[in-house]
């Protein structure tokens, strides 16, 4: 348990950058959705951040793992990280440099022929954001979390920063006669402010980086070199893969739905909006993951290495379904973090919430090949369930819409994770206490069905039903404390 702890601490850590951080970024999602004209233009937001989800795959080519595995020996650190770096650097120049050349052809395989500068600035984006893993994952690395919470959440702020001076503050100057403002804003870019938003915040990043890119010349070993990519490979389609599963259907609904593209961009901005509200549920795993994968290699040599991670993930599980109970009963307050033209989505988001959470015990599962050096196994696993992602979004889509979209990241997280942790039984067998953790699953169906069954019977009478959700929410923390906090005080009573 001490290890367990000790990973909670530095998740808490982490969890200032990205809890914190995704909170303030989520804080935009209300304005977007208000400042933003119509649904088209914020689903011209989600779709391009969609796609460029994909192109960030072969920007970094998962070299951030690969460091992980060949950089955690002290003595082998720098060579690693200094041959991972030379390779993103020259990598990263020859993409750039195609994306910049031909940007008018991809605006117009994406639908955006009026804006090619979308993908200049969305290629220089990617390329800044690219070279700064390696930098984050050294930090990581050492245990360093203050360094790289302080410079993730100077990110977010001149993100959120620009957003607010583009998007809010100059329109109000130019309307009150501020001309000056004319200079650095132009009122017909809208939209094209989120993304210059983002690249200036990824260069400050990068500049705030810069002291960790020092004493590169002369650590480039391309037989070290040779093995990370190897490592990293299969770790690529694993990565597109994943994507596919998570962003497909916000891609292809404007091609799969009736109508044209722009006409469809509104159903993707609705969908992405009620997404943003499901991703809630993320915000501890995205956190979990910056201190777990490091944590799980430091540890893999430990005799208890496998009893460790089952106790991580059973945490995890309840942490999660937590979060998962809490939005859903009290759906009616979180639902205003966007505005009431985006609520006609609203029922899909306990069918996100449900594949978000088995995404989070997915990335529990999938350690185990990479620690095993079996990732060529995870590729495969994340292909078919690219595959199961593709082939039923193509036929329920066009029939269902989003709705049909949210359905097949359910199902296809469902089959991840079962096949993952079916898999590491037979190769890495971790002592997961499955029945435990179904049964905090099962709870949260329960509490959240007993809720909707007397919704209505106190609809005249809210205060009283807040009451019953809290009383709901506290029955999950007591079945919680019960089972693996007083019962185990009692274990440790007896054995002394």
């Amino acid at each position: 348990m001490s290890l367990v702890k000790k990973l909670a601490g530095e998740t808490v850590l982490y969890g200032l950058s990205s809890i914190i951080g995704r909170l303030l970024n989520m804080l935009l999602v209300p304005f977007y959705t208000r400042v933003l004209n119509t649904t088209n233009d914020y689903g011209a937001v989600i779709d391009l951040y969609a796609t460029s989800a994909f192109i960030m795959v072969f920007f970094s080519y998962r070299m951030e793992s690969a460091f992980f595995r060949y950089g955690t020996p002290a003595d082998d650190r720098n060579r690693a990280f200094g041959s991972g770096m030379v390779s993103l650097l020259v990598s990263t120049a020859i993409i750039t440099l195609l994306l910049m050349v031909f940007a008018q052809p991809v605006a117009d395989l994406l639908e955006y022929p009026q804006h090619p500068e979308y993908i200049r600035w969305f290629t220089l984006i990617l390329a800044f954001d690219c070279l700064a893993e390696l930098p984050f994952a050294r930090l990581r690395l050492e245990q360093r979390p203050r360094r790289f919470v302080a410079i993730k959440l100077i990110n977010i702020g001149v993100n959120i920063g620009m957003n607010l001076f583009w998007l809010v503050f100059c329109p109000w100057a130019a309307k009150h006669g501020m001309n000056w403002v004319h200079a650095v804003w132009a009122p017909g870019l809208g939209v094209g402010y989120i993304f210059l938003s983002n690249l200036l915040a990824s260069i400050v990043t990068l500049v705030m980086l810069s002291p960790q890119l020092r004493g590169l010349r002369g650590t480039f070993d391309r037989a070290l070199w040779s093995k990370m990519i190897l490592y990293a490979a299969p770790l690529i389609i694993v990565s597109l893969a994943g994507i596919a599963n998570e962003m497909f259907s916000r891609s292809m609904l404007k091609y799969l739905l009736p109508g044209t593209p722009q006409e469809n961009l509104g159903q993707v901005g609705i969908f992405g909006a009620n997404y943003k509200l499901a991703a809630l549920i993320t915000l501890f795993t995205q956190a979990y993951r910056y201190a777990a994968e490091p944590f799980f290699f430091r540890h893999a040599a430990d005799t208890d290495a496998m009893k460790t991670q089952a106790q991580v993930t059973k945490w995890f599980t309840i942490t999660s379904a937590a979060g998962m109970l809490a939005i859903l009963l009290f759906l009616d307050i979180v639902k205003h973090f966007i505005a009431p033209k985006y609520w006609g989505g609203l029922h899909v988001v306990p069918v996100l919430l449900a594949a978000n959470l088995l995404l989070g015990v997915y990335y529990n599962f999938s350690i185990w090949y990479r620690l095993k050096d079996r990732t060529a196994l995870g590729a495969w696993i994340s292909v078919i369930g690219a595959l199961i992602t593709i082939l039923l979004n193509i036929f329920l889509i066009p029939t269902y819409g989003y709705t049909g979209a949210s359905w097949v990241t359910l199902i296809c997280y469902l089959f991840m994770s079962g096949a993952t942790w079916y898999t590491g039984q037979k190769h890495y067998p971790v002592p997961y206490e499955m029945g435990r953790m179904l049964l905090y699953l099962a709870l949260v169906l329960g509490l959240w069905g007993l809720e909707l069954a007397v919704q209505p019977l106190l609809a005249d009478m809210p205060v009283l039903l807040w009451a019953i959700r809290a009383t709901l929410m506290l029955v999950f923390c007591r079945v919680v404390y019960l089972l693996e906090i007083s019962k185990r005080a009692d274990s440790a009573a007896v054995a002394a």
